[in-house]
């Protein structure tokens, strides 16, 4: 983990995020240790299951990033996900400030930025 410009960028973690209680442990652990309120997290940190929306664990994960006032970011390449649903929840949610997925770590950090 690096902080660049008051943003943790996570690009591992001990193991993949697979439900909203890792998420938050993950979350409160990194905010207690850096003092940052936004992230982003490289894909390969998430199981695959948060890419399938009908698990509802990407549902989960972000009402919980809102709830505490967290924003944050997943980078990677989507391009391999054909989910119709899936690339409109990307779509909206890069529209929004709380959760957005990016191609890039660049990417990720300048949209935490704004």
């Amino acid at each position: 983990m690096k902080v660049i410009d008051n943003i943790a960028v996570i690009t591992e973690v001990s193991g993949p995020i697979c439900d909203a209680e890792s998420i938050m442990d993950t979350i409160l652990s990194l905010k207690y240790e850096t003092g940052v309120s936004a992230f982003a997290f490289d894909k390969a940190c998430f199981d695959e299951a948060f890419f399938r929306l009908s698990s509802g664990i990407a549902g989960e994960v972000i009402q919980k990033f809102v709830n505490y006032g967290v924003r944050a970011a997943v980078f990677g390449d989507f391009s391999r996900y054909t989910s119709k649903p899936l690339r409109d929840f990307i779509y909206e949610s890069n529209k929004g400030h709380h959760f957005g997925f990016l191609s890039s770590e660049a990417e990720a950090v300048e949209w935490l930025k704004r």
